[in-house]
């Protein structure tokens, strides 16, 4: 549970910290696009390469990007097996007893977990040098035009910034659980699978009575505020994008043409 680093703020003086929250979202939405673009190993190098130097940038620790990696790890090798048992296209590249493991599976299995991993690193960076209240704005002020079209662009980002805001709390609060369950000779890692199954809903069950209570106090807290998702509110902070954020989004729509341009001709 500690290994989660998604929805964490990491407050340090970089020059990504400092940037404008909205451009910093169409940032990480330009860079998605590029992900999935089939650019294969020559994008994904490019991508790589943004990515570690985006991380440099702002000062962040490799080891608290790990962290948010390491939760997906059994998902890789889930796929992973999956794509051998499945794949049987291209040629051979080992035989293990029989089991024959096709250049194919190897290569689609490459290219879904190089993804996985840039987009886990991006999202990661976002909410990082990103403070929750500054995402909401951001959110909110990119889905504003929608709003002739009947869209709730301030509900849509006040839940998008709750739920980062709570990822955190969540942690804290199953490790807590766990560690009372184990007092009480609770184990989660060991004995058979029914023994496993009824260990994780002794998680589970309080996990979700604690998650509802706090959001009946979080209402309870805004209700006893006025808040009210529908009246006319004015800004304390408010944004502006400076010449930086222009040269930001820049440099990603350049890493997006690039990459584009790998996919159309490799």
């Amino acid at each position: 549970m500690t290994n989660i680093a998604l929805g964490r703020y990491i407050p340090t003086n970089s020059i990504i910290h400092k940037l404008d929250p909205r451009m910093k979202i169409m940032n990480m939405l330009f860079l998605m696009v590029a992900v999935f673009l089939p650019a294969r190993f020559y994008g994904y190098g490019i991508l790589s390469v943004v990515a570690v130097s985006l991380i440099l940038v702002s000062k962040l620790k490799f080891g608290f990007i790990l962290k948010s990696l390491k939760p997906v790890l059994l998902m890789l090798i889930f796929l992973l097996v999956i794509n051998i048992f499945v794949l049987r296209t291209g040629y051979v590249v080992v035989d293990i007893f029989g089991l024959l493991v096709y250049s194919d599976a190897l290569f689609q299995t490459a290219y879904i977990v190089i993804r996985l991993l840039l987009m886990i690193m991006i999202t990661t960076l976002l909410t990082a040098t990103t403070k929750p209240l500054d995402l909401t704005l951001g959110i909110e002020d990119l889905l504003a035009p929608f709003k002739r079209f009947k869209v709730p662009a301030h509900e849509i980002a006040m839940m998008i910034s709750i739920a980062l805001r709570f990822i955190p709390t969540l942690i804290e609060e199953s490790q807590r659980i766990m560690k009372a369950q184990a007092s009480r000779g609770v184990d989660l890692t060991e004995g058979k699978i029914n023994e496993k199954i009824v260990a994780i809903l002794s998680l589970i069950v309080p996990l979700f009575v604690s998650s509802f209570q706090r959001a009946e106090e979080l209402a309870d807290a805004m209700e006893a505020r006025g808040y009210s998702p529908t009246a006319v509110r004015t800004r304390y902070k408010q944004l502006e994008v400076t010449l930086k954020d222009w040269v930001s989004l820049f440099l990603v729509l350049c890493v997006l043409i690039a990459v584009g341009t790998l996919a159309w001709f490799v």
